[in-house]
Parts: structure tokens; C-alpha cells; sequence
């Protein structure tokens, strides 16, 4: 059965912004504000996501808004794309709902020096090189064992773990947010029972809407900032979607059965049990920080082990090293995170808990977390699409500090239900629908492929486009898919 559509008001405020006023509902302590553009919008009114904006509004120490990104869509307790952040000199909360189950879930772009002409006679071969040889999949293994010593070390040190191992260099650490180690994370407070899902999932794609794809540049809107990405028009790149796989699902579940009893607790109410949350200078909220953040350090390994697999991968089919092939990381980015940033609030400096949830950190040119090689145009910002259309390479605003605490969109965001996909896709045969359109697919069942089938999306130029426009984040280069591996 359809879920209600949104019973309040939505009144434009500015450029593709929405507000929610904050007499909507009881409790409520601040306005939301949803990015979207009219045609979006048509769509958005009639889900419940715009519901949960609201009641992230009523979380003790909210500032500004609660906000959610033009590919929001239905999520537990906060919408896919929802950001807030929270001040802990207020009484501010952490919530697990605001990062989601796959903790450090994000997208690592790496480029290459081949060109279309170079690859389009062996996709068909290296789609299936890279399915045979990357595990994907509900609960796979892969090839890279962990004892529970070395999973704890892996989570506190991050991708430097492996490129101890030889397996990564120093530029991919440069090239990833927070260069792959979110401090303080602490891998003891991780239970044991995560460390042994984590054990062997490392360096897995998993299964869902995360994937591999071999892509190509078809379109460049800004030359200056694409030259200094490193990109080109015709270009192929490798773009990979993934997390923390069972791990940082544990870690998750872990921390929400203990917080379900702490809104008693600390004296404070909810309108959705799904937003369980603690304060942040609490015992329950500092383990589920010190956990968090170990798990987005897995999150990064995994990203970085798949990379490796991919270079190796290509170095097979192509007869050359991956160096020579020039297959350098351009970022790495997390959409699934809370990070305590400084941010200006009504004139005064703080540092505040940054929950994203389907939304990807945007800094703009001249922010120290910036890398040096990029900071004098602004971070990468890497939108996945859907597996038929276009993905994007975006280049961090300065509008996205002053509006949603450096934070765009994070993909194309769902249009339709897995279950009403698999539904739509009964009987069709999604791989010979993309190889009609020039994407070669491979998947480990059907179901998967009908649930992440193109219509099951939002249209992801219409998404950027939001962004673009509203000054979250400016368009750099656009690429098409032309081979996929799933899970």
C-alpha cells in the first residue's frame, strides 16, 4: 500500500528550497528545509520523507534546519539524504539513524589514461574480469583475511593498514576525505560479534545499490575545474559505491538497542522510535562515536582493497601496469557519516556533530580539510547515478557552507521501491535493456539487477541540476556508464 502523502505545509523560501515551518508539529525546534526543484517537488509531496524531516527538527540541540538533499526518499528515522547537525554545548544528540546502517557507505572515483576507442572492443572482457575476480553479494568473502587483532588495527588505522601490505600508495590516503582515518575512532568498542562479520568482508562490494562501474566522461561543463581534477572529455574512470559492509551494519544495530531507552533516560521526547539518540557527552553516546568511526575507517579499507582489485584487474586485461595505465584516485567521499566540523552559526563558530545520511560533504575552494593539489578550486564531489543514465563528478560551493553545513546530494535517490521494482521487472531482462543501451552488466541474480534498474531512480541530472542551481555544489563532468558489476 502507497504511503500517505505530506500533510504540511511546503512554502518556497529560495532557490529550489523548501521550508517546513517549525509549527508544523509539536516539538519541532526548527524549520526543515528540503532542496528540490519544482518537478521534484511534484514527486517528493507525495511520500513521507518530507514526515521525517520534520521530526529531526525536535532533536535537542538541532541548529539552523533540518535539511534534506533533492534525492531524498524514505529512510529509518532520517530520509535518505537528510543532514543535521547538533551542537553539544546545547544538549546536542547522536543519532545512528542519521548515518545509517552502512556506516561510511560512499563513492571513490579513480581515472584512467585510456580513452573510449581504448576500451569499448574489451568491455565485454573486462566486465566480466571484474565480476569473477571482485566479491559482490549479500554476506560474500573475499580474498583478504582478517584476524581479530588485525580487524581492530585495520579499523583504527585505516587504509594505511594495507598500503603497509603494498596493496595502495601514498596519493590514495592523500586523495580521500580525512585521509582515510577519522581520529578517535576506537576499535574496542566495536563488539565482537562486528569484528567477525567485518573479518572477511573487507575489499566486497556487498550487494543493493552498491556497484563497480567502468565509466566514460561525455560531458565536461567546467573545463578550469575538470582540468584540474584531471579529467577529459572521452575519458574512462572507474567509480566504486560501497561501505562498511556487515560490520558497520552491527555497529549500527549494536548502538540502536541501547539507545532506545535513553530518550527516558536523559528526560527528552521523539516522535519516531527510529530517531533513538543520545546525547553526545554521554556514556552511550561517546561509544557509539568511538565504534562510528572505526567503522568508517573499515569503510575506507574496503573502498581502497576494491580499488586495488580493479587496478589489477585492468592491468591483466590491458597487458600493462596500472601505473602505466594511469589509474590514479581523483577522491573518496562518505555519504553516510556524522563528523564534528566548526561551522559559522548566526555569526558565532562552533563545532557541531554533522550528521549526513545520504548526502556527501561539499567543502569549497580554500577550505583547509580541502586537499592541497584541489583546494584552490574546491573539493570533489562524486554523485553516483543510476546504472543506465549518468553519473557526475561535482566541485564543492561556498553556498553549501552558508545553507547545509558543506553538504550536496549523494546520488540519484530511489524513485520506486525494491519491492515495486522487482515487481516492474518480472519477466523482463534488465542486462539486454542495458546492453541496448550500451552498458554491459553483470550481476549476482536478477532480482538484483530489476530492484536497481534505471526507472527504479530518480533522474540524477535532474538531481545535480538542483544542486547546481541552488549553489551547493557546481557541475564539473558528466559520465556514462558503459560496464557494471553488482552484488
Amino acid at each position: 500500500m502507497a504511503k500517505p502523502e505530506f500533510a504540511g505545509t511546503l512554502e518556497k523560501i529560495g532557490c529550489n528550497c523548501w521550508r517546513i515551518p517549525k509549527s508544523f508539529k509539536a516539538g519541532m525546534r526548527v524549520d526543515g528545509h528540503i532542496f528540490a526543484s519544482d518537478k521534484l517537488m511534484e514527486t517528493i509531496r507525495k511520500d513521507q520523507a518530507p514526515d521525517q524531516v520534520a521530526n529531526v527538527a525536535t532533536l535537542p540541540g538541532i541548529q539552523k534546519a533540518s535539511l534534506a538533499m533533492p534525492d531524498i526518499h524514505w529512510g529509518y528515522g532520517f530520509c535518505i539524504g537528510g543532514v543535521c547537525a547538533t551542537d553539544p554545548e546545547e544538549g546536542g544528540v547522536i543519532s545512528p539513524g542519521g548515518v545509517g546502517y552502512d556506516i561510511n557507505c560512499g563513492v571513490r572515483l579513480v581515472k584512467t589514461n585510456l580513452f573510449l576507442d581504448d576500451v569499448k572492443k574489451h568491455i565485454r572482457e573486462l566486465v566480466k574480469a571484474l565480476f569473477y575476480t571482485i566479491p559482490s553479494g549479500a554476506g560474500r568473502a573475499g580474498r583478504y583475511k582478517f584476524n581479530p587483532v588485525e580487524t581492530r588495527r585495520l579499523m583504527g588505522e585505516g587504509p594505511r593498514f594495507v598500503l603497509d601490505r603494498g596493496l595502495g600508495i601514498e596519493q590514495d590516503l592523500v586523495h580521500t576525505e580525512s585521509n582515510g582515518r577519522i581520529p578517535d575512532g576506537d576499535p574496542h568498542e566495536v563488539s565482537d560479534h562486528a569484528v567477525k562479520r567485518g573479518a572477511d568482508q573487507c575489499g566486497t562490494l556487498g550487494s543493493g545499490n552498491h556497484f563497480l562501474e567502468v565509466q566514460v566522461v561525455d560531458a565536461v561543463v567546467d573545463a578550469d575545474v575538470a582540468k584540474a581534477f584531471g579529467l577529459e572529455l572521452n575519458q574512462i574512470c572507474v567509480m566504486i559505491h560501497s561501505g562498511s559492509r556487515g560490520l558497520g551494519y552491527q555497529v549500527c544495530d549494536d548502538a540502536l538497542s541501547v539507545f532506545r531507552n535513553c530518550p527516558e533516560k536523559y528526560k527528552f521526547e521523539l516522535p519516531d522510535r527510529q530517531l533513538a539518540c543520545a546525547p553526545v557527552g554521554s556514556p552511550e553516546g561517546r561509544k557509539y562515536i568511538a565504534a562510528m568511526r572505526a567503522a568508517a575507517n573499515y569503510g575506507f579499507c574496503n573502498r581502497q582493497l576494491l580499488m586495488h582489485q580493479a587496478r589489477e584487474v585492468f592491468a591483466e586485461v590491458f597487458g600493462r601496469s596500472w601505473q602505466d595505465l594511469g589509474m590514479e584516485q581523483l577522491y573518496d567521499v562518505a555519504h553516510n557519516i556524522a563528523k564534528l566540523e566548526e561551522h559559522d552559526i548566526d555569526g558565532v563558530k562552533k563545532k557541531v556533530w554533522v550528521h549526513r545520511k545520504g548526502a556527501t560533504r561539499a567543502f569549497p575552494a580554500g577550505h583547509p580539510d580541502v586537499p592541497e593539489q584541489f583546494r584552490s578550486v574546491g573539493q570533489p564531489v562524486i554523485i553516483p547515478g543510476d546504472m543506465g543514465r549518468a553519473s557526475w563528478v561535482l566541485v564543492g560551493s561556498a553556498g553549501s557552507m552558508e545553507k547545509t553545513f558543506g553538504s550536496t546530494c549523494h546520488g540519484a535517490g530511489r524513485a520506486m521501491s525494491r519491492t515495486a521494482a522487482k515487481l516492474d521487472g518480472a519477466g523482463r531482462k534488465i542486462e539486454k535493456e542495458l546492453e541496448a543501451r550500451g552498458v554491459i552488466a553483470m550481476a549476482t541474480s536478477r532480482s538484483g539487477l530489476a530492484e536497481e534498474q534505471p526507472k527504479a531512480y530518480k533522474n540524477v541530472d535532474d538531481v545535480v541540476d538542483t544542486v547546481h542551481e541552488a549553489d551547493l555544489s557546481r557541475k564539473v563532468a558528466r559520465m556514462r556508464p558503459i560496464g557494471v558489476i553488482k552484488g
